[in-house]
């Protein structure tokens, strides 16, 4: 019934004896994790041989113990938090750890004006972080804090009286800051309260065009308010730009909803026109037959039927009776192409007219190398090629981003050049912060930001991302194996877009600082079908 036992600190980065007497206890164990002990420091090194003066990265040992011992997923880490910290940049690679306690010395704590203790604001940054990621704090040392006054809330032996004079543990008001900082954090946000469940939880990206779409799926998505408001915002920007206010009365605007779903796009769309004071007239076009029918209740239920046809066929195949002025879809996920947006627009652009406009009209995919240990042995636990070489949505939690995003591929729509392709190819180099440290690497976060029209964009790029949204998760694209990064060492890696006559599918490879393998060749592993 004992869930963990936290075992010594190593005594310096190699370690393999030590190591090798864990990882055979480890490979006996079935439902007991070992948490190993490591000082969160640029420790000196306690070994007799080496120059007392030598500073060693901690970090160095935990990675040198956790390749020995397999990268197995019931070994953790258990960190020894002293008065002094490295930089933000050095502790944020301990994020994408599998950090299960923060032990944190009472000679780590300061004295406030009252003689109660308190931490540094570089510890309180700390410790609120780990209480996000819920790492366990465990109080050690003796008090170095005489406090004559009983805490609140602190109770005697009998839980049920506080009065007469209670007795209390020495280190009862180190726990009682404990408690003040936890419950100052904010509330979290309520789109953190409904992505909870999903933190770090792998799922298969969608397939729209081989598969159609469950009723649940099109309901979760239409919840999502903020990205139809700014749909909404793009196409009253266009009709306001497409019909002057002296024609409003005698234009009337073709809009064609590609890939209408249950009708949100729809809505938005109308509602657009209402607010613009400009007339519509909307073809929505959807290949998923149940969604067809619940399309045609509700422009029944609205009473559209004078404004909105439906038309029940892939837009890839569809022919129309009309040239479009607009034409809007949300065709994208979370790497922006990786629905085949690209494809299904390229369809569709015949239907619009040489000066029509396209909403999304571009969108950019973007990648960053991060460690992210709980993802890499979650995928690991298939035992095979095929899930490393395959693109996960998930809800990073667990996860240190290691340097900044940078641009992958891009596409931009209405794209009328006769030699247009699909395609891409690309190549990225990664510095990490000086004062990081070495690291190490188990794939690639990616996102996407698009521009709808003009100055109204959606996107979950970290930077520029929309607030409130919620329909997309980043996706993550792992290494088969992790790649140990030498502090100050730079991260190349290539990126390919790659189509075929049924399909289209990514590759990736790292080439520095060591190469791996090109990930998911010819599409063995992961497609997406067209």
């Amino acid at each position: 019934s004992l869930q963990a036992c936290v075992i010594p600190p190593p005594k310096r980065s190699t370690c393999a004896n030590y190591a090798r007497v864990v990882n055979n206890i480890l490979q006996g164990l079935t439902n007991m994790q070992l948490w190993l002990r490591i000082p969160l420091e640029k420790s000196e090194s306690m070994d007799e041989d080496h120059d007392k003066s030598e500073t060693v990265d901690s970090w160095e040992w935990w990675n040198s113990f956790r390749l020995l011992c397999e990268h197995s997923s019931q070994l953790y880490v258990a960190l020894d938090i002293l008065s002094s910290l490295p930089s933000m940049n050095s502790l944020g690679r301990w994020f994408g750890e599998p950090v299960r306690a923060a032990i944190l010395q009472t000679d780590a704590f300061l004295t406030n004006a009252r003689g109660y203790p308190c931490l540094s604001k570089r510890h309180q940054t700390l410790l609120t972080g780990f209480f996000n990621h819920s790492v366990q704090v465990i109080i050690s040392g003796r008090s170095n804090h005489n406090v004559s006054q009983v805490s609140e809330g602190v109770l005697s032996r009998d839980e049920n009286h506080t009065e007469d004079t209670p007795t209390q543990h020495a280190l009862s008001p180190y726990l009682d800051y404990m408690a003040y900082l936890y419950q100052r954090m904010d509330p979290l946000p309520e789109q953190e309260r409904f992505e909870i469940n999903y933190r770090d939880f792998l799922q298969s990206p969608l397939q729209p065009l081989m598969d159609n779409l469950e009723a649940q799926t099109y309901e979760t998505f239409e919840k999502d308010t903020v990205k139809y408001t700014q749909y909404q915002r793009a196409i009253a920007k266009a009709l306001v730009d497409k019909v002057s206010d002296d024609e409003v009365s005698t234009t009337r605007t073709v809009l064609m909803v590609v890939g209408a779903g249950r009708g949100p796009l729809v809505r938005a769309s109308l509602q657009a026109a209402e607010e613009t004071g400009r007339m519509l007239k909307v073809y929505a076009v959807e290949k998923n037959p149940n969604a067809v029918i619940t399309l045609h209740s509700l422009i029944k239920l609205e009473g559209w039927e004078s404004m909105v046809t439906i038309i029940s066929s892939d837009m890839r195949c569809w022919d129309a009776p009309e040239k479009a002025d607009i034409l809007v879809s949300e065709l994208l996920g979370s790497f922006g192409d990786n629905e085949l947006s690209p494809e299904c627009l390229d369809g569709a652009q015949r239907f619009l007219k040489p000066d029509g406009i396209s909403i999304p009209s571009s969108y950019t995919s973007f990648i960053q190398p991060v460690t992210a240990s709980k993802l890499h042995n979650d995928i690991k636990a298939h035992k095979d090629i095929a899930h490393f070489e395959t693109a996960y949505v998930v809800k990073l939690h667990r996860v240190a981003r290691l340097a900044p995003p940078q641009e992958v591929f891009s596409f931009a729509h209405p794209n009328f050049s006769p030699k247009a392709t699909n395609q891409r190819y690309t190549k990225l180099q990664f510095e990490l912060p000086q004062d990081t440290g070495s690291c190490l690497v188990h794939g690639f976060a990616g996102y996407f930001d698009a521009v709808l029209y003009k100055d109204v964009h959606l996107g979950i790029e970290p930077n520029t991302c929309t607030p409130n949204m919620f329909s997309w998760f980043p996706i993550f694209f792992p290494l088969r194996k992790p790649i140990y990064v030498p502090s100050e060492s730079p991260i190349e890696v290539h990126f390919w877009r790659c189509c075929g006559a049924t399909k289209v599918w990514y590759e990736w490879a790292l080439v520095a600082p060591s190469p791996s393998p090109i990930h998911n060749s010819n599409g063995r592993s992961y497609w997406v079908g067209l």
